[in-house]
């Protein structure tokens, strides 16, 4: 289990690369000022999608992420 101060800095970490610096501290300051229900949010998140498209989407993601990681490490060309 991750302690945290390794899940803030691991959090920070995906929103600047996702969103940029700036975004990323815009974002933080939305979630702070605004009320959020973050699990009323994520029951409705998927609410339309087939478990099996879910799969699939996630799937593709995973292999992206392996792959770029590969490249990054330089144990596959693109």
């Amino acid at each position: 289990m991750m302690t945290d101060t390794e899940i803030r800095v691991k959090g920070m970490t995906a929103l600047s690369t996702s969103l940029g610096s700036v975004e990323a501290e815009r974002f933080i300051s939305l979630v702070l000022r605004e009320p959020f229900d973050y699990t009323r949010w994520q029951s409705t998140l998927f609410k339309d999608q087939f478990l099996e498209a879910l799969s699939e989407s996630a799937a593709k993601h995973r292999n992206q992420q392996a792959k770029q990681e590969e490249v990054k490490l330089g144990r596959c060309a693109l």
